[in-house]
């Protein structure tokens, strides 16, 4: 059996499962088994090379009926998280529910909810499951995961990432601004959730890969014609940084792929260290 990806939400995470020798193409509707039960997806890509072997099942393709009962779920998951919240305001939680889904077969109600510390909620999960006579899950998320849901456009004036095309939302840390010497300052580098933006992660590989062969700023060193002096400017995605000698004359360097003398990648040469 070939395995395939699939996903519950647009723009969600993707999941590998086999496709159980049936004809999948990408953009089919199917129904597959889960650790929760059955759920109702579509297939992203339909050769996935994976080297697990312990993946679910696909079930069947999606028929019309199928198709119909995903969106009679859909929109029952969406009043639920209405009641939820109704619930929620009697018993004087403090929390906000954001979105819910229901598994194909309904055996389960998820639903996700914000909340800035840890709530008990076993009363409102038990007035739940009264009403909707299925097992409840109630799962508290982060500001990134709500920004996703709710999508806005980003400082670059396109639609925030998380909710265009990112399936997994990887951990950014303060590590990759210092890395790019950006500012610390929240209102270029957090995004509409608070935190840190998602794109700082796009090009930190290139920094840190540029950096290996770079000076720091405020290293002295001497090029292969005599000029000696500190650098005081990188720019690291071109390779290029300005040294200034003592009377103020600067001039600009350029890390070459290979050094044109020994033809070593990265000489250090250049930095005057030998």
């Amino acid at each position: 059996m070939k395995a395939v990806s699939i996903e519950f939400k647009k723009n969600g995470k993707q999941y590998i499962f086999y496709d159980n020798n049936l004809e999948l193409n990408n953009g089919d509707f199917v129904v597959v088994e889960t650790e929760r039960g059955q759920q109702f997806g579509q297939v992203t890509n339909n050769n996935v090379q994976s080297s697990q072997e312990n993946h679910a099942l696909v079930l069947k393709v999606a028929t019309e009926k199928d198709t119909k009962q995903n969106e009679s779920n859909i929109k029952e998951a969406f009043n639920a998280v209405s009641k939820a919240q109704s619930l929620a305001d009697e018993l004087s939680l403090d929390m906000k529910f954001i979105d819910g889904f229901y598994t194909f077969d309904k055996k389960q109600l998820v639903l996700h909810f914000l909340a800035d510390s840890r709530i008990d909620f076993r009363e409102l999960a038990k007035n739940l499951a009264s009403i909707y006579k299925t097992r409840i899950e109630l799962r508290q998320v982060g500001a990134r995961d709500k920004a996703k849901e709710i999508s806005g456009l980003g400082l670059c004036g396109r639609k925030i990432c998380c909710s265009s095309f990112l399936n997994d939302l990887d951990s950014v840390g303060v590590s990759m601004v210092k890395n790019q010497n950006l500012a610390l300052n929240p209102n270029k580098i957090n995004g509409q959730c608070g935190r840190l933006l998602c794109c700082l992660k796009y090009e930190d590989e290139l920094y840190t890969n540029n950096r290996k062969c770079m000076p720091e700023v405020g290293q002295r060193i001497k090029d292969k014609e005599g000029f000696e002096g500190i650098v005081t400017f990188l720019d690291i995605p071109s390779k290029r940084y300005i040294i200034t000698n003592e009377n103020g004359e600067k001039k600009e360097q350029k890390i070459l792929d290979k050094c044109d003398e020994c033809g070593r990648k990265h000489c250090n040469k250049w930095f005057g260290l030998f």
